[in-house]
């Protein structure tokens, strides 16, 4: 019995000695482990626990020149839930959880009641102190949410957690959409003037440190950030929304009425070189709609056609090869061949005997180019380098990235250079330009030969305040004499007044400038007589110019393809609304007496700054009964001018008989309707009767006169 015992005895000394002499194995691990590794380790497991998250700058906004949000960066929330916080009761959860379940599923309308209510159950019992209820919430639905059970009682008592973001926003939706551009900063692609003035627009990300906490979501360790983010510079294009607004549309109706692929439509002030429009449309051909899906204005660069015969006249008088009234004979044929290829023109010119002058405004394709043979088939390098002293061969270096490569080859390179080319450049062809180069040329031209670069930001603020104003920059300090500028600016009066460009001859202003119809190549098949760009480039009031304008619309196909028929609309709707809404570029009219502007007063309504205004030109005593009034109805004698509201309503057409222009124009277009003017002056008619209800799009005609 007592060998048994002793037996059991050894058997448990044994047990306990490894079991010691394991524990004592274990903790000289753990001691060794602290002591050479506890260092590192203590480091690694803070990384993993603690982290340093950046914060989003808020990125700046992109203005129109009148301070009209263009894009903008709008607030989302990332909305998540203490749903285990120890400060919302089991019972109180219970009692509530299902009235917030059907609540979200109402507000988000992602899933149903029963899955809200499912998550929100598990999450509790889970411990999840950062369950994640949506995304991307908007701020209307934050503001709802703050009401729902549960999430009412805030932060700490009802578990409500905001996570602040921000996405772009473009409140003038397409308004152009590709010219302002986009970011996909997943694949940190930036496009347009979003992606030229990113570096200004993104501002400085701050810092916050997070910690992991389970189902490896990460909260904020403090409420503040470690480092505030510096919000983004804002950017003031120079696009004219309202002129932006007619571009587009007076395109996109061309467009639908032709039945055509694609258009732009471009406005320039001739001086600054600032672009006030800029509208680029095609066919999306899943929904059939109109879309601003490509920059063709500033990437396609593709065969300009007859606009370019503008270079070839200018090349011919610089060096006094031709003058505008020298008399040419072409034959009745209406066509010329050169080697073995044929150049046609549309119609035959009389008998084929006419001036250079008349060449030019019929758009002779077979004259421009027998002019320009007879002059450099023997050095068609001259020829070529008076088109490189243009600056045609070189890129505008715009900031906004894409911008299409001109090609203009040289009779150097043999390997391109045909017995052909050289008349068939002349006349717009084996050589490429995109829509904005050609503007920058006839802008040049507009300008009395100076060159400026088109420009589309005027400056950079912070906080309201200009820090950065961007100049109007020199191409090219003169493209040729100034009696050549001349020569051709009466030119392309002609081709209004006589040639292709007629359509346009009945405006209150005149208008220059040169139709284009170029035939557009297909590959390897060469050109056919089926795909064309119709284009009317030009400039307006022609005798001071202050703006230039192309409208190129590409493959029409509903019967008319040429510029002056298809391309020159667009630019007359263009220029009729600049021409409407701005009176600094009207001709000034001779002054009037004192007693016939008091006349024009009576009982007419007119804007409460304008009356205020031509009161103290007038030297009349001012009686305001119509105060936070902006429109008014004013009655002058000799000596007063009286103010009193005027009767104007939303739901009838006003009376804007003997009102200026700019004023009328303003009025119907705020109704949603169309507004056609002709003539200068003040209204004298209107096609609609006053008090008729108005109809959105609906086409109002005034008739103006010199009163």
């Amino acid at each position: 019995m007592m060998d048994e015992k002793k037996d059991v005895l050894w058997r448990v000394y044994l047990l306990y000695g490894f079991m010691l002499i394991f524990g004592i194995t274990i903790i000289a691990r753990i001691v060794y482990i602290q002591v050479k590794y506890g260092d590192e380790l203590r480091e690694k497991a803070q990384k993993q626990e603690i982290r340093v998250f950046d914060v989003e700058a808020l990125r700046g906004n992109i203005l129109a020149d009148d301070g009209s949000l263009l894009a903008t960066s709008v607030p989302v929330f990332e909305v998540r839930m203490d749903v285990a916080s120890p400060l919302i009761d089991q019972p109180f959860f219970d009692a509530k959880v299902d009235s917030l379940a059907l609540m979200l599923s109402r507000l988000f309308k992602d899933r149903s009641r029963q899955s809200y209510l499912n998550q929100l159950k598990r999450a509790r019992k889970q411990g999840n102190r950062y369950f994640q209820l949506q995304n991307r919430a908007t701020y209307s639905q934050v503001k709802q949410l703050r009401t729902f059970p549960i999430l009412r009682r805030g932060k700490y008592k009802g578990g409500l957690i905001l996570i602040p973001h921000d996405k772009r926003e473009k409140p003038f939706r397409e308004l152009a959409s590709r010219t302002i551009g986009y970011q996909n900063e997943q694949e940190e692609l930036f496009v347009g003037i979003e992606g030229a003035y990113h570096h200004v627009l993104k501002g400085i990300d701050g810092k916050q440190v997070k910690r992991r906490i389970n189902n490896g979501d990460w909260k904020p360790l403090f409420d503040g950030n470690e480092i505030e983010p510096q919000n983004g510079k804002d950017v003031v294009t120079t696009i004219d929304i309202n002129i932006q607004d007619v571009a587009e549309d007076a395109l996109r109706r061309n467009l639908q009425k032709n039945n055509a692929e694609e258009g732009c439509a471009i406005l320039m002030e001739v001086a600054t070189g600032k672009i006030k429009a800029i509208a680029n449309l095609s066919i999306n051909a899943k929904t059939g709609r109109y879309e601003e899906t490509y920059n063709y204005a500033l990437a396609e660069s593709v065969e300009p056609g007859s606009t370019f015969k503008l270079a070839s006249m200018i090349a011919l008088l610089e060096d006094k090869k031709v003058r505008l009234s020298d008399t040419m004979d072409v034959g009745r044929s209406g066509y010329i061949v050169y080697y073995n290829r044929t150049m046609r023109d549309v119609y035959p010119i009389r008998n084929g005997r006419f001036t250079v002058r008349e060449a030019f405004e019929k758009s002779s394709n077979v004259a421009i180019s027998k002019l320009v043979w007879d002059a450099y088939k023997d050095k068609p390098e001259q020829f070529v380098e008076h088109l490189y002293d243009m600056s045609l061969n070189q890129p505008l270096g715009l900031e906004i990235q894409g911008e299409g490569k001109p090609y203009i080859k040289h009779p150097r390179d043999k390997k391109l250079w045909y017995g052909t080319t050289l008349p068939w450049m002349s006349i717009g062809y084996e050589l490429s330009l995109t829509p904005l180069q050609i503007l920058t040329f006839y802008n040049a031209v507009a300008n009395n030969g100076r060159m400026v670069k088109p420009i589309f930001v005027e400056e950079i603020r912070q906080g309201g305040r200009t820090i950065e104003r961007f100049e109007t920059q020199l191409i090219n300090k003169s493209i040729a004499s100034q009696a050549t500028i001349d020569s051709v600016k009466s030119l392309m009066e002609g081709v209004v007044e006589r040639g292709t460009a007629r359509y346009l001859n009945n405006s209150p202003f005149k208008i220059a400038g040169k139709t284009g119809t170029a035939q557009i190549a297909s590959g390897s098949q060469g050109y056919n007589k089926t795909n064309y760009t119709a284009s009317f480039v030009g400039y307006f009031p022609a005798a001071t110019p202050r703006y230039s304008c192309i409208v190129v619309v590409s493959n029409p196909s509903s019967g008319k393809i040429y510029g002056g028929a298809v391309a020159a609309p667009v630019f007359k709707e263009i220029a009729d609304k600049v021409y409407a809404t701005r009176l600094d570029i009207h001709e000034e009219q001779p002054l009037i007496d004192k007693s016939h502007a008091v006349q024009a007063f009576q009982e007419k309504v007119i804007n409460k700054e304008d009356a205020t205004k031509l009161s103290k030109l007038l030297g009349l005593s001012l009686s305001d009964q119509a105060t936070q009034q902006d429109w008014v109805s004013a009655k002058a004698d000799t000596s007063l001018l009286l103010l009193q509201p005027a009767k104007i309503s939303p739901e009838e057409i006003p009376d804007v008989r003997g009102m200026n222009v700019r004023d009328a124009v303003f009025l119907l277009e705020n109704m949603g309707l169309k507004v056609l003017v002709n003539g200068h002056g003040q209204v004298a008619w209107q096609s609609v009767r006053p008090g008729t209800p108005p109809t959105k799009n609906r086409e109002v005609e005034l008739k103006l006169v010199n009163l």
